[in-house]
């Protein structure tokens, strides 16, 4: 009996068990880690090479794929100014990363990167703490007596 890959079950597993602010923070982990592979396509004097061009635009694709993902999640009636803001910021990120896709600009990819891991905290506190209030809520109406 073949099991496939695990890695690739627990990862289903992973996405299809988290709440809302931890699928938020599951998208930041997956552009960042495509912005980091476009990193790793350049070269120490700062190009791609013509082998590793179409590597480094996947990456960035990917990442506006993320990035467009969590456009569509935004709730713009009820999240105010911070919805409009997160979507300021990611139709930034999408013209940072498409003009880092085609002029191979290292220093945008890092910007994005770094702005992305700042976010990416912030939403890894939010959804700890929801998480914790809702694991006392459920715990506080759980009543077990005799």
């Amino acid at each position: 009996m073949a099991f496939g890959n695990p890695y690739a079950a627990y990862q289903t597993a992973n996405v299809k068990t988290a709440s809302q602010g931890k699928l938020v923070v599951l998208l930041y982990e997956g552009a960042i880690k495509n912005l980091t592979g476009a990193l790793g396509c350049f070269e120490s004097d700062g190009k791609v090479l013509p082998p590793n061009i179409e590597k480094f635009g996947n990456f960035i694709v990917k990442t506006q794929d993320i990035i467009n993902e969590l456009q569509v999640s935004l709730d713009m009636d009820k999240g105010g100014q911070i919805s409009q803001n997160l979507m300021s910021l990611y139709v930034f990120f999408n013209q940072e990363l498409m003009s880092a896709n085609i002029n191979k600009d290292k220093k945008k990819i890092e910007f994005v990167v770094n702005m992305m891991g700042q976010l990416k905290s912030a939403w890894d506190v939010a959804a700890t703490s929801t998480a914790n209030t809702m694991a006392q809520k459920s715990q506080a109406s759980l009543n077990i007596q005799g």
